[in-house]
């Protein structure tokens, strides 16, 4: 990251903290206004076809000490971070949360690493500056790109390029916590296919399923984290290239898809900036079960709850969706990406995906 873009961030955080001075000097009550983080105030915006906050706010105020200790830990958490950011340093959110440790007022450490996370993504509301640009890092996520493309990419130790088939071996490419330091220079991609299962990623990738069909393989590695999330929308309104998203056939792995697509309730304030509404959900589809006849598991209570409650869910509400909902309600089955397996290890990358890709038009 450049070091303007350091001092541009580094220069809201500071902002912020100020505000709280100039309410002292106007004799308020020093505070601070979000969103309300709740299923309850997430809109769906028809036009932009993802998920916002809506007009319900929470305020951290210090007219209680509940209120102040949360400004309290607001205000070293800004100190850290502008600090760090002077430094180009980096940290994990984990990190932050045992850092606060050492802080010289108990009343400002963290209890957990909730409500560090849950601080972090306050600032990043208020401040509107991404986690990333404060240099905070999530765990690793492990998940990779596999396919033709070539890429430019920052590090501390300079620039390297790479190309995500020829430079890398079986795990391929990892993508980076920031997928913006990313330059694309090439590719010859025709789509993305954005795979939930670590498992389904290295039999595609084992069939040469990239290779054959120019395909980017991403892999989701379960709910995908933001950087995931970011380079998927990127690669989408960079290069053009349609995004299809091969999950497993249950309700949870339908909401792996709608996070790719729409955006997710914990990223509510980003999901112009993580989400990508033309993605395309390829399968596993209630209808793959019954007509590929795929070993399944039964529907538990709460995969009947979760499905009842997507079709009440704006982002599945179209013909498609409540037709798949409604059929799988009705067989009482669920069924796993790799169960294409029983037709043989080569159905997925022989019969299954060019047939679905085809039915979509993408190939």
């Amino acid at each position: 990251m450049s070091a303007d873009t350091n001092q541009e961030a580094r220069e809201q955080l500071i902002d912020l903290a100020a505000q709280f001075y100039d309410q002292f000097e106007l004799g308020e009550i020093p505070h601070m206004s979000v969103p309300t983080r709740t299923k309850s105030n997430i809109e769906y915006d028809e036009d932009k076809s993802v998920w916002v906050y809506g007009d319900r706010e929470s305020t951290r105020s210090a007219n209680s000490v509940r209120g102040a200790r949360k400004l309290l830990k607001a205000v070293y958490t800004i100190e850290f971070l502008a600090n760090q950011l002077e430094e180009d340093r980096s940290s994990t959110l984990r990190e932050l949360y045992y850092l606060s440790e050492s802080w010289d007022n108990e009343e400002a450490q963290f209890s957990d690493q909730d409500e560090s996370n849950g601080l972090i993504e306050d600032l990043e509301i208020v401040s509107g500056v991404t986690r990333e640009d404060f240099h905070m890092r999530p765990e690793e996520s492990g998940a990779t790109i596999m396919g033709p493309l070539h890429l430019r990419e920052q590090t501390r130790r300079g620039e390297r390029e790479i190309h995500c088939q020829e430079d890398v071996g079986e795990g391929g490419y990892q993508i980076p916590n920031n997928p913006d330091t990313i330059e694309f220079l090439d590719n010859d991609a025709d789509f993305i296919l954005a795979v939930e299962t670590g498992g389904m990623r290295d039999r595609l990738v084992e069939n040469g399923f990239d290779e054959e069909y120019n395909a980017l393989i991403v892999h989701l590695k379960g709910q995908p984290a933001r950087a995931t999330r970011r380079i998927t929308k990127r690669l989408h309104d960079e290069l053009e290239l349609p995004v299809t998203v091969f999950a497993d056939g249950d309700p949870w792995s339908y909401r792996i898809y709608g996070s790719v697509a729409y955006g997710s309730i914990k990223s509510a304030h980003l999901s112009e900036y993580l989400a990508t509404p033309e993605a395309k959900y390829i399968g596993i589809q209630p209808a793959d079960i019954v007509e590929y006849d795929l070993p399944t598991d039964p529907l538990s209570d709460s995969d009947v709850n979760a499905l009842e409650s997507e079709l009440d869910d704006p982002r599945f509400q179209t013909d498609y969706w409540e037709e798949q909902i409604e059929l799988q309600l009705e067989i009482e089955k669920k069924s796993e990406q790799q169960s294409l397996a029983s037709h043989g290890l080569d159905f997925v990358t022989e019969t299954y995906l060019p047939e679905r890709l085809d039915e979509m038009g993408i190939i």
